[in-house]
C-alpha cells in the first residue's frame, strides 16, 4: 500500500477556525508553565536521591540537548509555522507512518503527563489532609481543568500565563531566600548545616556513583517535558514567526537557570541524603528553615504548578488529535472546533483516557507517579529525537535548493544536533538498566506495537473509504 501523499503548500488550512491570541509573552509562559511542574517539585527527590549532588551535572547536560531540540523546533516552525507541527514535520520529512506514530505518541506522552501531574496534586492536598485519598484529589482536578479548557484559547492562555507567573515568581523568591540562608542575612535558618559545601563534603560530588547520576536522567528529562509546547501553539499564535522566535530563544535559557538554581539552592541548604522519593524536597527544606507558614505556602505553589502543568497538557493533547484528524490520521470528527473555537472533542477523549491515571492511584498509589513518568520519559525521548532527525532531513532538502532557508538555524550544525541526537540514544539505553525504566520500555513497546497496527487497519479503512467515495461520485463500481 503506497503512502498517501500531501500538498504541503495547503496545510495552514487546516489551522482555520483557531484564534490567533496567544502573544510571545503568553506562549512562553505556556511552555514554561508545562515544563515547571512535577518533574522538577516533586520528582527531584527521587532523583537527588538517586544521584546525590550530581543531579546538577545531569540537569545541566540535559538542559543543552534540548536546547537544541528546541532551537530544530524553532528552524521548522520559522520554515512553516502550523499547529500540532512535530506531526506535521515527521509526516513531511519521514513520511506518513512516522507522522501518524509521532503525533499519536506526543498525545500519549502528555496524556501520561497529565496523569503524573493529577497523582502529585494528590499528594500535595495530603499535606494539609492526609485522609483525603490521593485517587479522589486526582479526579477532582482533572474535572476541574477539564472544564476550564472548554474555555476560548484566549480565557485560557490569560490563565495559564498567570498561573505560570506565580511558579516563575515563586522559584526566583526560592533562590533568593536560599542564597539569603546560605550567607546568611535572612535571620531564617538552622545555625548549622546550610552550606555549598554540601555539594562534596557528604561523600563527594559523585555521592552515588557515577553510574547513578547517568541512570537518573531519565528522571530529569520527564523535567523538561513541555518546552516544546510552543510547537502546539503555532495555530493560536499572533505573527507566529515573530512570536514564536521570542519563545524560543527565552524559554531554554529560562528553564535551565531554573532548574540548576533552584536544585542548586536545595543540595546547599540541607545533605542531599535527607532527600528521598515520595517528598517535595522544596517542602522539606522550607518546613525547616524557621520561616512561619513557609512549608505550607510552598506546598500550595507546588500545587498550583502540578495543576498549571496538567492544565497546559490538556490544551496541547487537543491540538495534536486535531491535527491528525486533519490529515486523516484519526476520526474525522475530532477536527470540530467548538462555539469558542476549542477542539472539543479531542479535549473530551483526552479527558477520558487521563482517567486512567486516577485508577493507577487507586491500584498502586506509592508508586503511581514512578510508574507514569517513566512512561512519558520514553515517549518524549522519541518525539524529541524525531524532532532532530526531522530538522537534518529538512537542511539536507535546503541545501539541494528543494526548500527555502529558514533564517532561525541551529547554531553548530549538523554536529550540535547529531550530538543531541546521541543524548536521547544514551538516555534511552539507559532505561534498560533501571527497574522502572524497564518497566517503561516494556509498556513503550506495547505501544508502539499498537501504534504500528492502528497505523495499517486505519491506512487500509481510510483507503476503502476513499474508493468508495469516489465510485459513488463518479459511479464507478469497480475496486
Amino acid at each position: 500500500m503506497a503512502d498517501r501523499q500531501l500538498d504541503y503548500s495547503t496545510v495552514p488550512e487546516r489551522d482555520e477556525g483557531y484564534q490567533r491570541g496567544l502573544s510571545s509573552r503568553t506562549i512562553q509562559m505556556i511552555a514554561i508553565g508545562g515544563a515547571i511542574g512535577t518533574g522538577l517539585f516533586y520528582g527531584s527527590g527521587r532523583a537527588i536521591e538517586k544521584a546525590g549532588p550530581a543531579l546538577l551535572l545531569a540537569y545541566a547536560l540535559a538542559g543543552l540537548a534540548v536546547f537544541i531540540v528546541m532551537r530544530a523546533l524553532g528552524e521548522l516552525l520559522i520554515y512553516r509555522p502550523i499547529s500540532g507541527g512535530i506531526s506535521e514535520y515527521a509526516d513531511e520529512f519521514l513520511g506518513r507512518f512516522a507522522g501518524f506514530s509521532q503525533g499519536w505518541t506526543y498525545w500519549a506522552v502528555w496524556v501520561t503527563t497529565c496523569m503524573a501531574e493529577i497523582t502529585v496534586a494528590g499528594h500535595y492536598i495530603n499535606y494539609w489532609w492526609p485522609s483525603v485519598p490521593i485517587w479522589l484529589t486526582a479526579l477532582v482536578a482533572l474535572v476541574v481543568l477539564f472544564m476550564a479548557n472548554l474555555i476560548s484559547v484566549g480565557l485560557f492562555g490569560w490563565a495559564e500565563f498567570w498561573f505560570s507567573a506565580i511558579k516563575v515568581t515563586a522559584i526566583i523568591g526560592m533562590i533568593i531566600i536560599g542564597i539569603g540562608v546560605l550567607l546568611p542575612i535572612t535571620g531564617f535558618g538552622p545555625e548549622t548545616g546550610p552550606s555549598v559545601t554540601n555539594l562534596w563534603n557528604q561523600g563527594g560530588f559523585f555521592a552515588t556513583g557515577f553510574t547513578n547520576a547517568l541512570l537518573s536522567l531519565q528522571i530529569v528529562m520527564f523535567a523538561y517535558v513541555g518546552v516544546e509546547l510552543v510547537g502546539v501553539t503555532a495555530g493560536e499564535a499572533e505573527n507566529p514567526r515573530v512570536t514564536l522566535r521570542k519563545a524560543i530563544n527565552s524559554v531554554p535559557f529560562r528553564i535551565g537557570i531554573f532548574y540548576v538554581g533552584a536544585i542548586f539552592v536545595i543540595l546547599c541548604m540541607r545533605s542531599w541524603k535527607d532527600f528521598h522519593e515520595g517528598q517535595s524536597p522544596f517542602v522539606t527544606v522550607f518546613r525547616d528553615i524557621g520561616m512561619p507558614g513557609a512549608a505550607g505556602i510552598v506546598n500550595f505553589i507546588l500545587l498550583t504548578a502540578a495543576l498549571s502543568s496538567c492544565n497546559s497538557g490538556i490544551y496541547s493533547t487537543g491540538r495534536m488529535l486535531r491535527s491528525l484528524a486533519g490529515r486523516g490520521d484519526a476520526p474525522r470528527r475530532l477536527t470540530a472546533l467548538s462555539s469558542r473555537k476549542v477542539p472539543v472533542g479531542g479535549i473530551v477523549l483526552s479527558a477520558l483516557v487521563m482517567v486512567i491515571g486516577v485508577i493507577v492511584n487507586v491500584v498502586d498509589p506509592d508508586h503511581a507517579f514512578a510508574y507514569i513518568t517513566s512512561v512519558s520519559t520514553v515517549g518524549i525521548i522519541v518525539v524529541w529525537s524525531t524532532i532532530l532527525l526531522c530538522q537534518m532531513v529538512y537542511r539536507r532538502r535546503v541545501s539541494r535548493g528543494e526548500l527555502p532557508a529558514s533564517d532561525y538555524r541551529v547554531p553548530g550544525a549538523p554536529y550540535t544536533t547529531v550530538a543531541a541526537l546521541a543524548f536521547m540514544v544514551l538516555v534511552f539505553v539507559l532505561l534498560f538498566f533501571d527497574h522502572d525504566g524497564r518497566i517503561a520500555l516494556i509498556v513503550g513497546a506495547v505501544w508502539f506495537a499498537l501504534v504500528i497496527i492502528g497505523y495499517f487497519v486505519w491506512s487500509r479503512a481510510a483507503s476503502r473509504l476513499a474508493l468508495a467515495r469516489y465510485a459513488e461520485i463518479t459511479g464507478d463500481d469497480e475496486r
